[in-house]
């Protein structure tokens, strides 16, 4: 299977690269930020070890989509799109949180709550309710933006004003934001038939000071999704979900004996189930965009990565 879970190059003025757990960013001249989604998969913050044919491609053509479609609410980084795998914007200062906003108990937040908890981030979650129930207003939990290969911690907003991680003022601007592009994904999933059920949101400061929103958006790795046809019908029967989003890969793992903890060993994905997961993401990508997804070509992909961004990059 072509994949592409690595990238080594060396752009014109290309000052450092960061390796994330799923994107790898270049910082051309400090002005221009070359954004590689790869096609590794990443759950519980563990980089599973083979990658997903198209992942990259679907993860960054949802994204710079959405970009598009909330830039006339929420200022954004993106300035071109030269390759299906490929976003390039401004040099941007990200906030050390994410800003994670839930519809429904659902993942993170109904494992807590199936455990007794009954507050989210310093945000209280009242009792009477069932994994996948609607809150009656979206919640804002934020969790910290780890370091390589650390753990999301979640953080409650007075302990991120306290600690000083986010001014009061930015933070005020960063929980504005995340309900308004929240409300707008809501917007467009149900255009679509879907529910966007949770997601997360990450923010930075270009070199004026103006806060944008960075990374990606509405996507099946920081987004969840049901199918709304149906959903109160399996609410009310006790079903499960039928769901668009990363989520069916953790339950895999889960069930497999795997959740990121120590001492644990991540079980063997054969070629067939890589394949699944390949085409469930594509399958997202069809039903949230409501567009045919077309793959690139694969033969080799990183050849072809770099021709295209040294293309865009002669020109500026």
């Amino acid at each position: 299977m072509n994949t592409i879970t690595t990238t080594n190059f060396n752009f014109p003025y290309q000052k450092s690269v960061y390796h994330g757990k799923v994107r790898e960013v270049y910082n051309i001249n400090n002005d221009l930020l070359v954004m590689v989604a790869t096609d590794r998969l990443s759950a519980f913050d563990v980089v599973m070890p083979k990658g997903i044919p198209y992942k990259g491609q679907i993860l960054n053509q949802i994204a710079t989509k959405f970009m598009e479609l909330t830039q006339d609410i929420v200022p954004n980084w993106l300035i071109a799109t030269p390759d299906p795998n490929v976003a390039i914007g401004h040099l941007c200062e990200p906030f050390k949180v994410e800003m994670v906003i839930r519809g429904y108990v659902s993942g993170h937040a109904a494992r807590e709550y199936a455990a007794g908890k009954r507050t989210l981030c310093g945000v209280a979650m009242p009792e009477g309710l069932k994994e996948n129930d609607k809150f009656s207003t979206p919640i804002i939990t934020p969790s910290t933006k780890a370091d390589n290969g650390a753990h999301d911690e979640d953080i409650s907003r007075e302990d991120i004003l306290a600690k000083g991680i986010v001014s009061e003022e930015d933070y005020l601007v960063l929980e504005k934001y995340t309900r308004a592009l929240f409300q707008r994904g809501t917007e467009i999933a149900a255009s679509r038939g879907l529910i966007l059920v949770d997601t997360k949101y990450e923010f930075g400061k270009t070199k004026d000071g103006k806060i944008v929103l960075i990374d990606e958006i509405h996507t099946p790795d920081s987004s969840r999704y049901f199918y709304a046809d149906g959903y109160q019908e399996r609410q009310d029967n006790g079903e499960e979900q039928k769901q668009l989003s990363k989520e069916f890969v953790r339950r895999w793992l889960i069930e497999n004996g795997f959740q990121g903890k120590d001492g644990q060993k991540i079980p063997n994905m054969t070629d067939e189930y890589i394949q699944t997961v390949s085409d469930r993401y594509i399958e997202l990508f069809e039903n949230i965009i409501g567009e045919k997804f077309i793959k690139a070509d694969i033969s080799d992909i990183n050849s072809r990565i770099e021709k295209n961004v040294l293309d865009y990059l002669s020109k500026k």
